[in-house]
């Protein structure tokens, strides 16, 4: 058997955990909004046409904010035509997924799901085909209280109050050839900058997100970054990540592997902001926003049969397995223990398409990767504590990895300490142990596994807790904590005080 021993000490600490790192992502894409989160006329749905199905599961994920539209989506958007009455409202051809669009979900309903789901608007605004002015508009439009002409139309479409939006993106991908209105990223920093300071002239209060590049695979990467925040960085709050992993060639070691090249493309672009800090004599740090971040190949074969310009067809459902959950625990842990920087993350997407939540017209179910997400969300909030793991590493295409991922989050306020850890091996299990005691007066609370024999298995609408966490047995006796990590599996542990 294995062994690794987890360094803490309580005053050792990376960062407070922004819960906003807990995020998700709706895009006008597939059916992740019609037949996802709103489905008129189905029995699951309430008077606005809300699936409340899938509320109950969002709910349970604690998710706290969600961007929307898109995603590639948005850079062709006219946010107009999803305002007003339902009867008014255009269809329009989507670009960006070849489809037609019917507008009959927009920016309004995307408010009133938000308050049902308990969670923040994350908006973006399209400077692909838009620019700073219609940027200045929906802003406008969604946060002004005054009389002008776009808070008065925000009223007689039915809401008097203010949407008070505080977080923004400012566009998509920009760096992307793909993306409509695919700019270089002199042209794309000139246009966040001045779309970013008239939304600042708007409401002083907002934060922006400015487009970092679109994977760390992108030939600009990094280059991109430097002349983006060069030209924005006072406008600039945040700077996004975009990364998606698969097991295209089905080496599940180097799948799980890519935790190790996530952590490097995090601690590459703080590098660049800090440089960039430096070079402009600045005062203030720009943050991450890793707000596209999944397990993402399953679904690129029956992509591309999908019926150009149809209405909401099945785009990127892929249907994942249970060592996709097993990176995504990983992946988790890689941000958390990045949590001084990134703070902000969003899973991408939320329902059907690359998501956590799959619907039918008779329900909705928890896929693989939906259980660590929860677990992680619910139980990680309050300080990331520098875990340090002695432990074995393998050979990868990315290069030494460790078996083990972990990190431990104390939680001030509710006296609790939590473990999140992930055993990579595929075939040994491992004997974890830790030195706890500096927590004098904590026992084990809760000890929860997620773990199949079958890496490739997966929950259906039929057998949805064909993976699904199980009760574990650690031990926390004069101190020690010993607990046994079962090959290929993902734990939490949470301690707290004795009664």
């Amino acid at each position: 058997m294995k062994k690794a021993t987890v360094f803490i000490d309580k005053h050792f600490i990376v960062g407070d955990i922004d819960k906003r790192i807990y995020g998700s992502f709706i895009e006008h894409l597939g059916r992740a909004v019609y037949e996802g989160i709103y489905q008129p006329g189905n029995p699951f749905a309430d008077e606005q046409g809300f699936r409340k199905d899938v509320l109950n599961l969002i709910n349970t994920l604690n998710v706290p904010t969600v961007r929307y539209p898109g995603g590639n989506f948005v850079s062709g958007y006219n946010w107009e035509d999803g305002v007003g009455p339902k009867n008014e409202r255009p269809e329009k051809t989507d670009l960006a997924w070849g489809v037609i669009e019917s507008n009959q979900f927009g920016f309004n309903e995307f408010v009133d799901w938000c308050k049902k789901a308990e969670t923040e608007p994350m908006m973006a605004v399209n400077l692909g085909t838009r620019g700073v002015t219609e940027a200045q508009n929906i802003l406008e439009y969604s946060n002004l209280p005054c009389n002008n002409y776009y808070s008065n139309l925000r009223k007689k479409h039915g809401y008097e109050k203010p949407h008070d939006i505080k977080l923004w993106c400012l566009g998509n991908e920009m760096d992307g050839p793909w993306q409509i209105g695919h700019k270089t990223a002199y042209e794309y920093g000139r246009i966040a900058a001045e779309a970013g300071r008239v939304m600042k002239m708007v409401d002083p209060t907002i934060e922006l997100v400015a487009c970092g590049s679109s994977g760390l695979d992108m030939p600009t990467f990094g280059e991109w970054e430097d002349t983006v925040l060069t030209e924005a960085y006072d406008q600039t709050d945040y700077i996004s990540l975009h990364q998606y992993y698969g097991n295209r060639d089905n080496n599940t070691p180097d799948f799980l592997a890519n935790t190790v090249a996530m952590d490097k493309f995090i601690s590459s672009v703080i590098s660049i902001c800090d440089a960039v800090k430096a070079k402009k004599r600045k005062q203030k740090s720009i943050n991450l926003s890793f707000d596209e971040w999944n397990v993402w190949y399953h679904s690129n074969e029956a992509d591309t049969k999908v019926e150009r310009w149809s209405k909401v067809p099945r785009q990127l459902e892929d249907i994942y397995n249970f060592e996709d959950a097993l990176l995504v625990a990983g992946m988790m842990i890689t941000m958390l223990r990045h949590a001084g920087r990134v703070k902000i993350a969003c899973m991408a997407q939320l329902v059907n398409v690359i998501a956590p939540i799959m619907t039918s017209d008779t329900g909705a179910w928890k896929q693989t990767i939906y259980h660590p997400f929860e677990m992680i969300s619910n139980y990680g909030r309050g300080k990331v504590l520098n875990t340090i793991c002695k432990t074995p590493v393998y050979e990868s295409k990315h290069g030494d990895a460790p078996y083990l991922d972990a990190i431990f989050i104390l939680n001030e306020e509710k006296e609790e300490l939590v473990l999140f850890a992930v055993n990579k091996d595929l075939e040994e299990a491992m004997e974890l142990d830790c030195d706890l005691r500096q927590f004098a007066g904590y026992q084990v609370k809760e000890h929860r596994i997620l773990r199949h024999d079958d890496v490739k298995a997966v929950n259906t609408e039929a057998n949805p807790d064909n993976v699904a966490p199980v009760k574990g047995n650690c031990k926390l006796e004069d101190g020690k904590l010993s607990a046994r990590l079962e090959d290929k599996s993902f734990h939490m542990i949470v301690l707290g005080k004795s009664c």
